[in-house]
């Protein structure tokens, strides 16, 4: 696989408009065995994705977007619901096993539990668009929706809530609006 920096950053774009082919489900799977390698602090992985196809579960997931939000995901081929488990701790036996006191650096503080599954799991969304973008596959990563009812839509019952959201597929480039200016790095970094 050669992946230019053109196809991951120069010439990505975040894509609003579909064209109607379908992402194959092993596409999804390579996805995920990419991204997953990217790290997270103490290998934590709090990320969870639930991949939206089905004409039933995006019946159910269109009305819990923001209204400018409904028509671009209702046309992606996948929308990816980025969740962050918040017992994330319990699987760090497996993922950590070289320190076992590590689950103990979590359980019973909540504020902890909060920034680490935050923090790792956008990380972890960073990763996946960079994963999908190699693989060939445009994202349209969103807010704009209802975290609590995506939560109980989709997450009820377990401990993952919503971060964010995900359309995929391949993006129509007709209908890109013009590149958005970003700040220069004298605007955005210092050298100390």
């Amino acid at each position: 696989m050669n992946i230019t920096t053109e196809q991951l950053f120069d010439d990505a774009r975040t894509h609003n408009a579909w064209l109607d082919r379908p992402v194959p489900d092993e596409l999804l799977h390579r996805l995920y065995d990419l991204m997953k390698w990217g790290p997270t602090s103490a290998n934590c992985c709090p990320a969870r994705i639930l991949f939206v196809k089905t004409p039933e579960a995006k019946a159910r997931l269109v009305p819990c977007m923001g209204e400018g939000n409904q028509a671009k995901t209702a046309a992606a081929p996948v929308t990816a619901i980025i969740g962050m488990d918040m017992q994330f701790y319990e699987k760090l036996p497996q993922l950590f096993p070289h320190n076992p006191e590590a689950r103990s650096w979590f359980e019973g503080k909540p504020d902890v539990i909060q920034s680490t599954a935050f923090r790792n799991s956008s990380l972890q969304g960073g990763y996946f668009i960079m994963a999908a973008r190699a693989l060939g596959l445009d994202c349209g990563p969103m807010s704009g929706f209802d975290a609590p009812r995506v939560d109980a839509e989709f997450w009820l019952g377990t401990a993952v809530k919503t971060n964010f959201i995900c359309n995929l597929g391949y993006g129509d480039p007709s209908k890109l609006f013009p590149r958005s200016p970003r700040l220069a790095f004298e605007q955005a970094c210092r050298i100390v």
